[in-house]
């Protein structure tokens, strides 16, 4: 006898890296752990709402840690501050409200789907999106994908 377990389709955002972290043990040597943001549609400012660490093959990470190394804005040990020039699409299974990220909110369980080279910083999902996600504003339209 089989069993199958049906889970919906897990929501996305597409969201840039602002910063990146040795991973641990197998991964102690590479920037495996991606802290993301979403833009401020009013400010135009990026806003951490999370940090992923799965969902990559073991050569796109090798490839981001060439990349993130090459484009550091700051050194501070084991987390690099990089240029936000990496989109990524990111799947998660709830937003909830945060007080660790400027942004007010934190991606529950997210996981990368994907790295969007079709996409740049100024293409990526902003805060009221996200807000609309969480159900902050219940009355907002929500785009579907």
């Amino acid at each position: 006898m089989f069993w199958f377990k049906l889970k919906k389709e897990l929501a996305t955002l597409d969201v840039v890296v602002v910063g990146a972290e040795f991973g641990h043990g197998k991964r102690n040597t590479v920037l495996s752990d991606y802290t993301f943001a979403v833009r401020d549609e009013t400010t135009g400012n990026l806003l951490p709402i999370g940090k992923a660490y799965s969902g990559l093959t073991d050569a796109e990470i090798a490839e981001l840690t060439e990349h993130f190394k090459q484009n550091t804005i700051a050194d501070h040990g084991r987390y690099r501050e990089v240029k936000p020039d990496v989109i990524l699409e990111v799947a998660f299974n709830s937003i909830q409200p945060s007080s660790r990220h400027v942004s007010g909110l934190a991606l529950r369980f997210p996981r990368i789907k994907a790295i969007r080279r079709d996409k740049n910083v100024d293409t990526i999902d902003t805060l009221q999106y996200a807000r609309e996600l969480a159900g902050q504003h219940a009355n907002s339209p929500v785009r579907s994908r």
